[in-house]
């Protein structure tokens, strides 16, 4: 009975390491898994860092179209418009008729 029990104690013992070497291995790769979706190339740090980048993007794009908007309205009054084009003129460039002076004030 003796050689019973201490090989049923052996097979318990096995069993036992057996299932302490599973468990390890599960919460070792659980806790790799986590880092990894955490801090990885395709974790949540990159991802919150590409939908920043993301949104800044798009804030740019919607400037660049109001700004191409705006220049597409310029061009067509420069285009179509003879008093745009002699408002321009005197505001940006200071040009004058013929016999004509321009006072400039300080605001």
């Amino acid at each position: 009975m003796s050689t019973h029990n201490l090989l049923r104690k052996q097979v318990i013992a096995e069993a036992r390491k057996k299932k302490l070497i599973f468990l390890t291995f599960i919460i070792l790769s659980f806790i790799y898994l986590s880092i990894s979706l955490v801090f990885g190339d395709m974790g949540l740090f990159r991802y919150l860092e590409l939908t920043r980048t993301k949104v800044n993007l798009e804030e740019q794009i919607a400037q660049v179209n109001r700004q191409n908007e705006q220049l597409r309205t310029q061009l067509k009054l420069l285009k179509e418009d003879p008093f745009y084009r002699e408002k321009l003129a005197r505001e940006e460039y200071g040009l004058s008729k013929p016999n004509e002076y321009i006072f400039q004030y300080d605001k």
